[in-house]
């Protein structure tokens, strides 16, 4: 068949035409039969009637390939990670801790935490505007990748579509809990959680204490939460911006605040209500496992026992809600 005449129909004729098997594709002619299908024939959903894909279109068509090479593997790699490659849920495989989360990312951004790099999924909206100039203005490289890299970067976490690549935790020392308190011109106000071991609990306490003014958080080594991704996550960016200590020795830390001059005091049922107490001054409020409370030697070390009142049928809160409740107490004495 010539060019001459391979042409389109008629205006007149359009309608009528028959179609050469392609969506809104006109035959040849008259004459053309394609040979997966009759002219003008529509697709049935019985698959026996229906040609292979392998088929080969009859001369004047396109013809389509005997067979189809498998897709290759996208091989490439972001700072470690694979798509589909599971990998643990804060540790990518170059060492570097990844953090995810709008606000964890703009707070590690925003803190002193050193960060490598971040990544947005394409298509992403919203405050990541902002992100991306705060990482521009700190010379952080920002990397627009598919959301299944996110996925694999962050797998299970409610990533938002951001992670980034940042350095490990630091933990803070005592003496910038101190130095925190001085810059702000108030008395030393201290959270301490005795062998608190829900990595969300740790969060919301962490949280409630940068919101309510505390000066560091003190937790222990062994048998408790540590700082982790989850943790960041709970805590919803304040463990970037409040001193978090990790001690060996509650009690003996707890020896030492006393010795530079701050009442600690222990949240258990048998002590005063926290709104009848003297909260003012320096201070520091020790609370308890989720199951057992505050331990027996660490109860002996303090100088009081706080209690809150409980009306319902259940008598006891939740670590992270009690917290707060005396916390806020604390806050409100400080007036």
């Amino acid at each position: 068949m010539s060019k001459k005449d391979n042409k389109r129909f008629k205006d007149s004729e359009r309608n009528t035409a028959p179609k050469r098997g392609g969506k809104n594709r006109r035959d040849y002619g008259e004459n053309y039969e394609p040979s997966h299908r009759s002219s003008g024939a529509r697709r049935t959903s019985s698959r026996t009637s229906a040609a292979p894909k392998s088929q080969t279109a009859a001369a004047g068509g396109r013809g389509r390939r005997a067979s189809v090479a498998p897709r290759k593997a996208d091989s490439r790699r972001v700072l470690g990670f694979d798509i589909g490659e599971q990998q643990e849920a804060n540790i990518g495989t170059d060492g570097l801790e990844v953090i995810a989360g709008r606000n964890p990312v703009t707070e590690a951004l925003t803190g002193e935490r050193e960060v490598e790099r971040v990544f947005i999924a394409d298509g992403a909206e919203g405050s990541v505007s902002k992100i991306v100039a705060i990482a521009k203005e700190q010379g952080v490289i920002v990397d627009f990748v598919p959301k299944e890299k996110i996925d694999a970067m962050a797998p299970g976490a409610k990533h938002q579509g951001v992670v980034a690549k940042v350095s490990e935790y630091r933990y803070a020392d005592l003496e910038e809990v101190f130095d925190k308190a001085a810059a702000s011109g108030e008395d030393p106000f201290i959270v301490m959680l005795d062998e608190v071991t829900d990595p969300h609990n740790l969060g919301a306490v962490i949280r409630t204490a940068e919101c309510a003014g505390a000066h560091g958080v003190i937790i222990p080594k062994r048998r408790a939460a540590s700082l982790t991704q989850t943790v960041a996550l709970a805590a919803a960016g304040a463990i970037e911006s409040i001193p978090v200590v990790q001690v060996t020795n509650l009690a003996r830390t707890i020896d030492e605040l006393k010795e530079r001059g701050v009442w600690v005091g222990a949240a258990d049922m048998d002590g005063q209500t926290y709104y009848e107490a003297n909260l003012t001054g320096p201070i520091a409020i020790v609370i308890g496992n989720e199951g057992k409370g505050v331990g027996r030697l660490v109860k002996e070390k303090c100088d009081f026992v706080l209690s809150i009142p409980m009306y319902g049928r259940i008598n006891s809160l939740n670590a992270s809600n009690a917290a707060a409740v005396l916390m806020y107490g604390i806050r409100r004495a400080r007036g």
